[in-house]
């Protein structure tokens, strides 16, 4: 497996993949090995580990970034070492799982798969189009390697109908795409936090309804147009309050100034990067998750809210849009007169949000198994040839 990130990285959607798929794989008696970098959690650290490390059944090797700043704000994760070590060890692979698309290490793996007759997997984790930033390096990078990338690949893997579109716009034939979820350890969340612990440590008044954002503070994300629709929330409501819990990513402290512009500050919390048990802490005290981004293909913070028990608004674009909508939440355009008043309808109405509450759980112990999206992979894996 490639992926540009992994543990003890402690966050990232596809860092949480390619865990927990490496990890099931190998339980199941694969020989599993992993191609990583050393990107850290924030730009100035980067992991502590050795070169290469044994753990929970799988073989890791932690290739050094030239640059950690550019690993961990652009996604240009740069080892020039790699190319030495695919070339001694391709002979240990039956087949190559590339979490990528448009990085240096895609680049490189899927080179030398292609030139060794090694199948290769690909699954972009919802980058396969180049949205919003960086378009025009996006499509030159398209030109030169992201088709062939794709071209070459003996499987495809889409996690939604949607992705799976937007790969056929990219050239890749039907046949090739396979669509499988993401995943969620469910046992994680059998034994949740009590309610009220996030409230106690951020000092969070009991009364208010808690408005929550997971994930990086990002331009792209709709972190703008959500404190924007939360500041006409606040004149309706005395008591809310809106978390945004995550990593700064570049767009922190334009949202601390519109809080400011719209004289909100005072209703908003930024926490920064939390642990795990913080972020479960988070979604068991908020009345509502909701990640507006138009573009998010899965999305696996919404599985985290649907276990935890949590209503959810997305956008029309998302995904997961028609497993959610009307089901565990609602999906709404993006725009801040129908975000707000699918937010407003769910804090204002306790049993619809308990209604929503207990079908989000429902269906992440129904669909977003991890043992059974392992057992689809494997059948993947064996259908994939040159």
């Amino acid at each position: 497996m490639v992926t540009g990130t992994f543990p003890p990285r402690n966050f990232g959607g596809v860092t949480n993949v390619s865990y927990n798929l490496a990890k099931l794989l190998a339980q199941r008696g694969h020989d599993v090995t992993i191609y990583t970098t050393d990107t850290g959690n924030n730009e100035w650290s980067r992991l502590k580990t050795q070169s290469i490390e044994f753990r929970e059944g799988m073989a890791i090797r932690y290739f050094r970034n030239i640059s950690n700043l550019l690993a961990f704000k652009y996604r240009l994760y740069l080892s020039i070492k790699i190319l030495s070590v695919i070339k001694k060890e391709r002979s240990n692979f039956d087949i190559i799982h590339i979490h990528e698309h448009r990085t240096f290490l895609a680049v490189v793996v899927a080179y030398y798969a292609r030139k060794y007759k090694i199948p290769y997997v690909v699954q972009a984790h919802g980058s396969v189009l180049p949205f919003f930033q960086k378009q025009t390096l996006k499509k030159f990078f398209d030109l030169f390697f992201g088709y062939k990338i794709l071209k070459n690949a003996s499987k495809i893997i889409a996690l939604t109908k949607t992705e799976a579109e937007q790969y056929k716009k990219m050239g890749v034939d039907e046949d090739k795409i396979e669509i499988i979820p993401n995943g969620i350890d469910i046992s994680e969340y059998n034994n949740l936090p009590k309610r009220g612990e996030f409230r106690k440590r951020y000092q969070i008044n009991e009364k208010d309804k808690i408005v929550l954002y997971v994930g990086r503070l990002h331009e792209n994300k709709g972190i703008g147009l959500l404190v924007e629709t939360f500041s006409e929330i606040s004149k309706k409501l005395k008591y809310v309050k809106l978390v945004l819990v995550g990593p700064d990513d570049g767009y922190k402290q334009k949202l601390v100034e519109l809080t400011k512009k719209l004289k909100i500050e005072d209703k908003i919390l930024f926490t920064g990067f939390v642990t795990n048990e913080e972020k479960t802490s988070a979604f068991v005290d908020a009345d509502v998750f909701v990640n507006p981004r138009t573009d998010e293909i899965f999305g696996i913070v919404f599985l985290e809210a649907c276990a935890c028990g949590t209503p959810v608004v997305c956008a029309k674009g998302c995904g997961l849009a028609d497993l959610i909508n009307n089901k565990c939440g609602y999906a709404v355009e993006y725009n801040k007169k129908d975000l707000q008043m699918a937010i407003y309808k769910i804090l204002m109405k306790d049993l619809l949000r308990k209604k929503f509450g207990k079908e989000g759980i429902r269906i992440v112990k129904e669909k977003f198994n991890w043992i059974k999206i392992v057992e689809k992979l494997e059948k993947v894996y064996n259908l994939c040839k040159i």
